[in-house]
């Protein structure tokens, strides 16, 4: 009978429609760890997948290295959500995330362990000779520039799922919709060391991408959320006071209106002072919620940035710092 033991190392792998993928994959992934003189769990989770991803998951064999836990969601909640199920449900000090397509190379994960026992938090995979067609390419190279011009992390590949993290760290990072590729831009917060190190990337063998052209949309919809989040976080002053001196000049354009086309006969007017006084109170509202949601929530962000103390980072660096 296989003896459990307690994992020091946790592999999340997110799966959807790769049925074709899952022998193989667990076949390189325990051939690359089994060198590793730890425990070793890997997740894989099917992420509602409609072929045979989950039967074939069901079937690999259990061994005691690596332990194999399978989860199942119950529909397609996308990458980003089925890596955070995994993630929440690791044991592990230390989470490796990968693709499920067999072009991530499961060899280079020793080579991250590596590079994180040197006192990094975090360490970011980079396909520095990417396997892909150019519509997955060029959208993720324009993405990459946006996304370290926006949030001041200047990594070269945020897109590569491929990453070590210390477990206290990612287990404290909300993730959502399409926030895994932005997570050393919120890791910044809590002052973690970053680095980057090149890795392979394998064309892919079975299946089909799932991604291209359609997730630029999600994406710069996630980059804007993401810098508001960071922005505020660092410099929650300078929105509340922005919002209100906004509040204060609509208002007093307001009354200047109001006092300049009191005796003015037309409609026009009376509807420009209704619209500059409603946007006036619109503002001070914000302003008013925007404190309220800073000082409900600082105790959060608060926690999260003394996260640096205990991974011993500088609890004074502000963003995340990329080493190639």
């Amino acid at each position: 009978m296989l003896v459990a033991m307690t994992p020091e190392l946790s592999i999340v792998v997110p799966l959807f429609n790769e049925e074709d993928n899952v022998g193989p994959l667990y076949e390189a992934i325990a051939a690359a760890l089994e060198p590793l003189p730890v425990a070793v769990e890997l997740l894989l989770v099917d992420d509602g997948s409609r072929d045979g991803t989950f039967a074939r998951a069901l079937a690999l064999p259990r061994s005691a290295k690596p332990q194999l836990r399978i989860v199942k969601l119950k529909r397609n909640y996308g990458q980003t959500a089925a890596m955070a199920t995994g993630i929440a449900l690791a044991r592990g000090r230390v989470i490796v995330t990968m693709d499920g397509d067999l072009q991530n190379d499961p060899a280079d994960i020793p080579r991250l362990l590596a590079k994180l026992e040197e006192g990094y938090d975090l360490v970011v995979g980079w396909r520095r000779e990417r396997k892909d067609h150019w519509s997955r390419v060029l959208p993720s190279k324009i993405a990459n520039r946006l996304i370290g011009w926006i949030t001041g992390v200047p990594i070269k590949d945020n897109g590569c799922s491929l990453k070590a993290y210390r477990a206290e760290l990612i287990k404290a990072i909300p993730l959502y919709a399409e926030m895994h590729r932005f997570i050393p831009a919120m890791a910044s917060l809590a002052g973690a060391r970053v680095a980057e190190l090149e890795v392979r990337h394998h064309p892919r063998r079975f299946g089909r991408s799932k991604y291209g052209f359609s997730r630029i949309y999600k994406v710069l919809v996630d980059l804007l959320a993401i810098a508001t989040i960071l922005d505020f976080a660092r410099r929650p002053m300078r929105w509340l006071v922005g919002t209100g001196l906004a509040a204060a000049l609509c208002a007093t354009f307001a009354g200047l209106l109001f006092v300049l086309t009191r005796e003015q006969p037309g409609v026009a007017f009376q509807g420009v002072v209704m619209l500059s006084g409603a946007l006036s109170a619109f503002l001070l509202f914000l302003a008013l919620l925007s404190y309220l949601l800073h000082s409900t929530r600082a105790a959060r962000l608060d926690r999260f940035r003394l996260l640096a103390a205990r991974l011993g980072a500088e609890p004074s660096t502000a963003a995340a710092r990329a080493v190639p």
